[in-house]
């Protein structure tokens, strides 16, 4: 039970890091580019991991190194939208909108693995629809940029979670996860040197975003979450970071005074609400309480 314990507050406090990633991204991008951002970001994030676990990199083989490959184009494309979807919209619906990837993972299950969602998914892909719309869409009823960016980077990564459950179970997933760290920066910085002017952080409060990003929200919230999933389940895991929206939100609301709209609130409290819907096993809840009180 202490470990459970243990293990769940070490992944509330990876949510609390990527709640205030996306405002760091924001910060980061008002002195670097896109690309040359997202390079920074995992180069350094990479280095931090590789020297923690390079007994496991030591010992990769050709089968850890193709996957690696794999999945990092599929998060290289991720942190792309998600980039970019930061840069376009605000800090709040970029927070709501990366939480649709609990929804589509059921969703691309049904339609690639033929699996039929239960009957609590489907309802909860509707109220998501409803809320994302309520979130997003303006008075000519159409989706900016970069809330569409964000819902896109939600759907790469919800396939790239599938992906690795289906991969990591047959190399070291350590190994695959440190490697795949490194293929991203390299990816960025290959981008960067192409469509953009690379360049190192010429100021203090930029430093700060790169390397808060690098340390907190990506490297040792890797490390973390693989020790943190070791003794907590799936469920536990994905309801905690049900939480990574409000976080976003409250950094948005204390560091730069943002807010919502009624509309835009209604929309995030039911995209909540759906994530919720479709994360919770309401049958063994009630079987358990049950039990409880019979007892």
């Amino acid at each position: 039970m202490k470990l459970q314990l243990r293990a769940d507050l070490m992944l509330l406090m990876i949510t609390f890091f990527w709640g205030g990633s996306i405002l760091l991204t924001k910060i980061g991008l008002d002195y670097l580019q896109e690309y040359n951002l997202i390079s920074l970001r995992f180069t350094l994030a990479f280095l931090l991991s590789g020297i923690i676990f390079y007994k496991h990199i030591i010992k990769t083989d050709y089968k850890t190194v193709k996957y690696a490959f794999i999945l990092s184009f599929i998060l290289f494309i991720v942190y792309v939208f998600a980039t970019f979807g930061t840069k376009y919209t605000s800090v709040s619906n970029a927070g709501f909108l990366f939480s649709l990837t609990v929804i589509f993972i059921p969703l691309l299950s049904s339609i690639f693995l033929k699996q039929t969602p239960e009957k609590k998914v489907v309802f909860g892909i509707v109220l998501s629809m409803v809320g994302v719309g309520l979130l997003t869409l303006h008075n000519q009823f159409k989706i900016g940029f970069g809330d569409l960016f964000c819902i896109l980077c939600a759907l790469f990564y919800a396939v790239h979670i599938m992906i690795t459950g289906a991969v990591a179970k047959h190399v070291n997933a350590i190994s695959l996860g440190v490697l795949q760290l490194g293929f991203v920066g390299l990816f960025s910085i290959i981008f960067s040197i192409f469509m953009e002017k690379p360049k190192l952080p010429d100021n203090y409060e930029s430093w700060l975003a790169i390397l808060a990003l690098s340390i907190f929200c990506t490297g040792i919230a890797f490390i973390f979450q693989i020790i943190a999933q070791q003794h907590t389940s799936p469920t536990h895991a994905g309801l905690i970071f049900t939480l990574e929206p409000v976080f976003s939100s409250m950094f948005a609301f204390i560091f730069t005074g943002e807010t919502l709209t009624s509309r835009g609130y209604l929309g995030a409290i039911l995209l909540l609400i759906s994530v919720l819907i479709a994360e919770l096993d309401f049958k063994s809840l009630l079987k358990r309480n049950y039990k409880k009180f019979m007892e």
